[in-house]
């Protein structure tokens, strides 16, 4: 091995970034840095789950220097993303600069709020392990709230729901709401006296799961509406006002909780030129994933727009099949860069897609067919639970899974939260658990 490593920048530690480190090996031809503003990777397909207490956010996490303690040549950079400097081969966080050979970005996605500040400044996303956990803290807040105001006029607006979104985030957390409203509240909370939480679940567009078969859409809505989810299509949110959700058809919804799983838009990327980036924010590569004007810097995942792949000539879908396989196939590419061997194009396996709706219930469009029920949920289970980081958090996940399912009583409906003082401020933080 030459004296001198190439220094290979990793901006994200999402299902691209993870797979990219992976696959260049515990004893890479270089030295690796990841840059991450948080100091662990955690499992988005399982997030709704931690949101409704359903399982420990620690069962879908791992720590980025857990995960990568065999390998030689990594190291951390807990900082935040301020701004790429290309002609210096430099890029500026919060915590300091670091100086690449090559630079690859795989920030992901963040909440698209549409341009509407209220919803912005006032709904739940559900993005990360934090937003997860704000929403089990609110959900559960608001059902002690309920019961201590009996003499509020807007009392209801504790009770009701709004998850905005119908795709598959917004499916699966309607559905987990509606059975533990039904499995647990009704058994913990008699002062509610049979009372329920009322999910109100709404999309702009014509079907629920809008991407997936129409076998899947059919599913999903009969089930929901089984679940007394209140489901509503063709009509987009409009404003988030004084505890009341305003729809396109002027229909307002009471509610302390607006969950908003409606979009998502790519990461800025402060330092690249406006010419980079296309639709959705996306940044503009070749087929080798490289950023279109530059050699050696490359973007992966959600975060890049790629229209080679003759299957795809509008850009990938935002999926972690796609991120996981640009991942990989970029580790290889430039092991062979570094090698001065031919690169390999990248062309996207599409795997299929599915979603949880309800207990035993889900929803899975394979290549060839489609199918629904409890096979549908063993072949999700199966091929969400192999990809969590660490043998460990596997089995023990099974384990959770298992018990909750059939006892509803998973032992995480806590409200944790640490209160000090600054400035002669209340302060309130969530604490993860």
């Amino acid at each position: 091995m030459a004296d001198y490593q190439k220094h290979i920048v990793v901006v994200g530690g999402g299902f691209a970034g993870i797979n990219f480190i992976k696959s260049l090996g515990k004893n890479p031809p270089f030295q690796v840095t990841l840059v991450d503003i948080n100091n662990y990777n955690f499992f988005p397909p399982l997030i709704y789950q931690a949101a409704t207490a359903f399982i420990e956010a620690s069962n879908i996490s791992m720590p980025f220097r857990k995960m990568f303690k065999k390998h030689q040549n990594f190291s951390f950079h807990l900082g935040k993303l301020l701004n790429i400097h290309p002609e210096s081969n430099t890029i500026v966080t919060d915590t300091g600069n670091l100086t690449y050979d090559y630079l690859v970005l795989a920030t992901g996605t963040e909440t698209n709020y549409f341009g509407m500040e209220n919803v912005k400044k006032k709904a739940f996303p559900m993005k990360n392990i934090t937003d997860a956990l704000a929403i089990r803290n609110k959900l559960l807040l608001n059902l002690e709230d309920y019961i201590q105001h009996p003499e509020d006029p807007n009392r209801d607006a504790y009770l009701n729901i709004v998850v905005a979104g119908g795709g598959p985030s917004g499916v699966e957390i309607s559905g987990m709401i509606a059975e533990l409203s039904e499995r647990v509240v009704k058994k913990e909370y008699p002062e509610l006296a049979g009372l329920t939480p009322v999910i109100h679940l709404v999309d702009a567009g014509p079907a629920l799961l809008g991407p997936m078969s129409s076998v899947a859409q059919k599913e999903a809505k009969t089930v929901l509406e089984k679940l007394d989810v209140k489901i509503t299509l063709n009509v987009a949110v409009k404003d988030y006002v004084n505890d009341t959700v305003i729809l396109g058809d002027g229909t307002e919804i009471k509610t302390k909780t607006l969950i908003w799983t409606s979009g998502v838009i790519a990461r800025e990327l402060p330092g690249l030129p406006a010419d980079k980036f296309g639709r959705g924010r996306r940044v503009l590569v070749d087929r080798f994933n490289t950023v279109k004007g530059y050699d050696n810097i490359f973007a992966i995942g959600d975060i890049c727009y790629q229209d080679t792949d003759p299957n795809y000539p509008n850009g990938h879908p935002q999926l972690a099949q796609v991120a996981m396989q640009q991942g990989v196939l970029l580790a290889k590419n430039l092991i062979a860069k570094d090698r001065a061997l031919v690169l390999k194009p990248f062309s996207y396996w599409d795997k299929g897609s599915m979603a949880i709706i309800a207990r035993y219930n889900a929803v899975a469009d394979l290549p060839k067919f489609s199918f629904t029920g409890l096979f549908a949920w063993f072949t999700w289970l199966l091929i969400h639970l192999f990809p969590i980081a660490g043998f460990r958090n596997r089995w023990k996940l099974l384990g959770n899974w298992v018990w909750s399912f059939y006892s509803a009583n998973s032992g995480l409906r806590l409200i944790v939260r640490s209160e000090r003082k600054r400035d002669n401020k209340e302060v309130r933080t969530n604490i993860p658990g």
